[in-house]
């Protein structure tokens, strides 16, 4: 059995109440936090600053996976070490020298990975994908949460999963955006290995049930 990784967005938490959604999903089956930061320039809208993703990593004790949409990203990989952050993802679209960028965050004792717009070919990863622990597909557009699921997203995962089996590549895949228990099993059977759920688990009325129930349905 596949064992998928559920990875909660903590930015469809309750802000006013962080620290009860963080120890929330630390008491649940989660695998990972997924954490957005984003600058208002590479996506129109402002997200967390270090201040708050130094309080959640205070409190949490499962992976976190920070997912950087913003602009210049390598001003912020030795910061982003510091706050204890395990997995880094930059955006392809966002890094002139990704290469030199992966590098980097690797140099600094994190995972690396890359994420892609919906509207970026998965090619565009040929010749980094071995370098890569993670690639993380958008199934909506950058900068809010609450959208809905783009259709395209599962054809795409699946040329992902066979460029990564042709190349040799270890990277993991992890779809970002409408993830839902009505998609979760369909985009594991296309090759995602984990899943970030934002609002579909904190406007549930039990987010950690809904956390089980999500872990349940993907590992197929």
């Amino acid at each position: 059995m596949k064992n998928t990784i559920i990875a909660p967005s903590v930015l469809a938490a309750d802000f006013a109440n962080l620290q009860k959604d963080v120890e929330m999903i630390n008491q649940s089956k989660a695998d990972w936090f997924h954490i957005d930061i984003m600058d208002g320039v590479f996506v129109p809208n402002i997200s967390f600053g270090m201040p708050v993703l130094q309080a959640i990593g205070k409190h949490a004790n499962k992976t976190l996976d920070v997912h950087l949409m913003i602009v210049d990203p390598d001003r912020y990989i030795k910061t982003f070490k510091d706050l204890n952050t395990d997995i880094l993802t930059v955006h392809y679209e966002a890094c002139t020298h990704l290469h030199r960028t992966i590098q980097a965050i690797k140099a600094e004792g994190m995972k690396a990975g890359v994420a892609l717009n919906p509207h970026t070919n998965v090619g565009v990863l040929e010749d980094i994908i071995q370098d890569v622990d993670l690639v993380l597909i958008m199934s909506v557009n950058p900068g809010f949460g609450g959208q809905s699921f783009i259709e395209n997203t599962y054809s795409k995962v699946a040329s992902l999963k066979e460029l990564i089996t042709k190349k040799g590549s270890k990277a993991i895949i992890e779809i970002d955006g409408g993830v839902t228990s009505e998609n979760a099993k369909a985009l594991v059977e296309a090759g995602a290995d984990a899943l970030v759920a934002g609002s579909f688990v904190f406007k549930s009325k039990d987010p950690s049930q809904t956390i089980s129930k999500l872990k349940e349905i993907s590992s197929i």
